[in-house]
């Protein structure tokens, strides 16, 4: 059954808001960006992530930084200098990314690119309905 979003915050499974917020587009590469480089400037994060707009990324930052993921470091220099970075919260979270990253670079070892693969799960299943 489909939900709105907003919807998972009331739901009884634990994961709902947390996998909202993570699955959203690009939400997964700016963390997966930081956790890897370390604290960035954001036009060096929009550079990194190809195709990411600058008003997405900058939705996807104020989104991360109230829920807790990044932080946000303003220097009042000229020009202004904004920083971007984990929280000890992300940290946690990071151990999830790189066992997906494990899986991503296995599949891509194997042949299998990972679309094709949830492409074919879900023929499997819709034609089982």
């Amino acid at each position: 059954m489909a939900t709105k979003r907003g919807a998972a915050k009331d739901s009884p499974c634990k994961m709902g808001g947390l996998l909202e917020l993570i699955t959203r587009p690009w939400t997964m590469h700016v963390l997966w960006a930081l956790s890897n480089s370390g604290p960035l400037r954001f036009g060096v994060l929009k550079r990194q992530i190809a195709g990411i707009s600058s008003r997405v990324l900058t939705e996807r930052l104020r989104t991360l930084e109230g829920a807790g993921f990044i932080f946000r470091h303003y220097e009042q220099t000229i020009p202004p200098s904004v920083t971007y970075g984990i929280t000890e919260r992300m940290k946690d979270l990071e151990k999830v990314f790189v066992l997906l990253d494990a899986l991503a670079r296995r599949w891509q070892g194997d042949g299998v690119a990972a679309s094709h693969a949830v492409r074919r799960s879900e023929a499997t299943s819709s034609a089982h309905l």
